[in-house]
C-alpha cells in the first residue's frame, strides 16, 4: 500500500497545503457501447460506440489500485452498458477471483437484458459466486427514453429475493415503481421532464450531458465562473474511472487523460502525478476551464453566453480542441466527446 508521502506532488508542497489524496476506488469502463443513449450521460456511451476492455486490463488495474489502497480497494465495473459484453465481464471477474483479488464491490446496468425470469435468475447466480457484492440498477427518466421499465423491474425484484435487499442499489427507487412515461413526447414535453428530473437528481456536465440538458439550465456567466479552479477535484478525487483502453480518469472528469495502465501501473500514475507535468492540466489546477478559453479563442471558438457551470464550459472547450487536433494525449478518447473516428484500442 502506498502512502501520501510517496506522491511527488505531496513531497513539494508544505506541510499545510492539502495533499493529492490516494485513490481508494475505481470504475471499469467495461465499454463505450450501450444500447441506451441517455442525454445525461457522462461518457457519451450509445450503441454506435465500441471498445471492450481486455481480461489484461482489468486486472491490472485491480491489482494496482489494491497496490495503492490495500484492502480499502473497491472495484466496480461499469459502462456503457457491462451486460453486452456478458462473456467477457465474467472472464475479468473469474480471473480476479484466481488473483485472490477483492470481490467486485459493484456492478452497473440499466437491466434491458432482463426479459426473461430464467435468464435473470441464472446470471445473478454466476455473479453471487463471482463474489460481486452489489448491484445497481439505473432507473430514471433518461434510460426510460430507451429502457423499458418491465425488465428493470423484474431484475429488481428477483435481485433482492437472490442478494438480499440490502446488496441492490436503485437509482434511483423512486422511478422504479413510478416511472416517467417518455417514449412518444414532443421535444418541448422532453425538455420539461429533464428539467424536473434535474431537480430531483441534478446532473454533472460532462460528456453528453454537457450538451442539451446543460443548455437547458445554463445561467452562470464566464466571469463568474472565472473565480473557480480545479484544485480540489483533482488533490480530493476518492477515485479514478478506467475506459475500455486503459486511459484513467480522475474521478468522474470524463475525458482527462492523467494516464493509461497499460503502459504504467496505476500506482505509479498517481505517485508520479503533478500538475505541472501537462499543460491542460497544470491550466484546470490552477484557473479551472477559464484558463483554456485564451487557446480556444485563437482558434475560433466562440464562448457562450452562459454555461450549465464549470463543467460544462470545461467539456465545451475540450471537445472544441479535440476537434481540431489540440492536447490530444490529454483530451481524449474520442468516445468522450460524441465522435466515433480515430478511435484506439479493441471495438
Amino acid at each position: 500500500m502506498r502512502q501520501l508521502s510517496d506522491s511527488v506532488y505531496n513531497s513539494q508542497v508544505g506541510r499545510a497545503e492539502a495533499k493529492f489524496k490516494l485513490w481508494h476506488n475505481a470504475g471499469l469502463l467495461l465499454t463505450y457501447k450501450c444500447n441506451a443513449s441517455c442525454e445525461f450521460c457522462y461518457y457519451n456511451c450509445s450503441p454506435q460506440q465500441g471498445g471492450l476492455m481486455e481480461v489484461e486490463t482489468a486486472i491490472a488495474s485491480w491489482q494496482g489500485l489494491r497496490e495503492l489502497a490495500g484492502e480499502d480497494a473497491k472495484i466496480h465495473i461499469t459502462g456503457g452498458e457491462p451486460f453486452l459484453y456478458w462473456e467477457r465481464m465474467i472472464e475479468i471477474l473469474q480471473q480476479a477471483q484466481k488473483e485472490k483479488l477483492r470481490p467486485c464491490d459493484l456492478i452497473e446496468t440499466n437491466g434491458y437484458w432482463a426479459t426473461d425470469e430464467a435468464i435473470v435468475r441464472e446470471r445473478l447466480g454466476v455473479l453471487d459466486k463471482l463474489g460481486m457484492k452489489r448491484l445497481k440498477i439505473s432507473v430514471d427518466p433518461f434510460h426510460q427514453e430507451y429502457v423499458d421499465i418491465e425488465p428493470a423491474r423484474r431484475l429488481a425484484h428477483i435481485a433482492k429475493e437472490l442478494l438480499g435487499a440490502k446488496r441492490v442499489l436503485v437509482r434511483w427507487e423512486k422511478y422504479l415503481e413510478n416511472p416517467i412515461e417518455m417514449k412518444g413526447l414532443s421535444k418541448q414535453e422532453k425538455q420539461q421532464r429533464y428539467r424536473e428530473a434535474m431537480k430531483d437528481y441534478p446532473c454533472r456536465f460532462t460528456g453528453r450531458a454537457a450538451g442539451k440538458l446543460a443548455r437547458l439550465v445554463a445561467g452562470e456567466t464566464v466571469e463568474k465562473i472565472a473565480k473557480t479552479n480545479c484544485r480540489v477535484a483533482f488533490l480530493g478525487a476518492k477515485g479514478v474511472h478506467i475506459d475500455p483502453y486503459g486511459n484513467v480518469f480522475s474521478g468522474t472528469c470524463s475525458g482527462i487523460i492523467l494516464g493509461n495502465v497499460t503502459e504504467d501501473s496505476l500506482g505509479d500514475i498517481w505517485e508520479k502525478w503533478q500538475p505541472g507535468d501537462d499543460e491542460i492540466i497544470n491550466t484546470l489546477f490552477f484557473s479551472g476551464p477559464v484558463g483554456l478559453l485564451g487557446e480556444a479563442v485563437k482558434l475560433g471558438y466562440r464562448p457562450r453566453e452562459v454555461y450549465a457551470g464549470k463543467c460544462h464550459l470545461c467539456t465545451d472547450v475540450r471537445r472544441f480542441l479535440l476537434e481540431r487536433g489540440q492536447f490530444s494525449s490529454t483530451i481524449g478518447p474520442a468516445e468522450c466527446y460524441g465522435h466515433t473516428e480515430g478511435r484506439t484500442g479493441n471495438y
